[in-house]
């Protein structure tokens, strides 16, 4: 039903494996792009994915990072998984690929369930009518900003997931304090999908790593039930802005923010395990580092929404 979209750095791995059986249990599947050329912390994560039972689809064909050139890495690393029902084949569709590489990469993983991730391929048509018969077998992702109705529709009769990214990426000053994420948790089947998607707080802007922090921001997401159960993000962004020092003096204003919110009683925040942790690092005033931050901020999304099909 919910295939959140992870591009398979450090903390968004540990994120997946630190929530693997809240995700089995929820019937989610992450997609995964490998990014590091490292595959080990994928393999763990991997690992708890199916000691959970759960479900999984693995990108072997990444447009962003470490295997961008040669994707043979991953294909070997995959067929370690051939027999598991857990693991999954991603093939991801951009603009410069063609029908024989798509179809290439179809036949060199036969043996795994084939998803195809779309975002910018031009043949849709033509690739639904090579695949033939074997179109009602295949898992068809559709990132929204490329994939109209039109393009979807040659894809009726497969399980079809529609990807959104709601997630709107700015400099951390320039957030505002709350916005709509997306409202496909509600309309993914008035759109005609069996499940939808997102790129969690990170959204689909890829980037190595970031810039200076003259801002800190918290970003976590909540159901509104006054709005027909769509979901918002909140950006708790700390005062202080002027220079890129003191990253947790900036962290601590964000956190106190966020605390002073969550105690007002009308947040509407899902006090989940993340918000729990956060509590705690603010009761402690201790600042864990901005990429463990983000891990913190993607289980709360997860849990919020594992909380809202429950």
């Amino acid at each position: 039903m919910y295939y959140p979209y992870f591009r398979g750095k450090q903390y968004e791995l540990i994120s997946v494996r630190d929530n693997a059986k809240l995700l089995a249990a929820s019937n989610f599947a992450p997609i995964i792009e490998p990014v590091r050329e490292a595959l080990s912390g994928l393999d763990r994560s991997l690992k708890a994915v199916c000691d959970a039972n759960g479900k999984v689809v693995i990108i072997v064909n990444p447009y962003h990072g470490d295997h961008r050139e040669n994707g043979a890495g991953i294909t070997e690393f995959v067929r370690g998984y051939t027999g598991s029902q857990s693991i999954g084949v991603g093939i991801l569709l951009r603009q410069d690929m063609g029908i024989a590489e798509a179809m290439g990469l179809c036949e060199r993983h036969h043996e795994h369930q084939l998803n195809f991730i779309h975002a910018g391929f031009t043949h849709g048509k033509e690739l639904a009518h090579e695949l033939g018969d074997r179109l009602g077998a295949t898992r068809n992702v559709f990132n929204e900003g490329y994939c109209p109705k039109t393009y979807r529709k040659h894809f009726s009769g497969s399980e079809r997931i529609l990807l959104r990214d709601g997630f709107k990426r700015r400099r951390n000053r320039d957030y505002p304090p709350v916005e709509l994420f997306s409202d496909l948790n509600v309309t993914f089947e008035d759109e005609g999908m069996d499940g939808f998607g997102d790129f969690s707080i990170v959204g689909d802007d890829y980037s190595e790593s970031g810039g200076p922090a003259y801002a800190v921001a918290i970003h976590l997401t909540f159901i509104d039930p006054e709005q027909d159960d769509a979901m918002f993000i909140y950006h708790f962004v700390s005062t202080s802005q002027d220079t890129p020092t003191d990253p947790a003096g900036k962290f601590a204003e964000a956190l106190d923010k966020l605390i002073t919110k969550l105690d007002s009683g009308n947040s509407k925040l899902y006090e989940t395990t993340a918000l729990g942790e956060l509590r705690q690092l603010h009761a402690k005033g201790h600042f864990p580092g901005l990429g463990y931050l983000k891990k913190i901020s993607l289980n709360h999304h997860i849990e919020t929404l594992a909380k809202f099909f429950d």
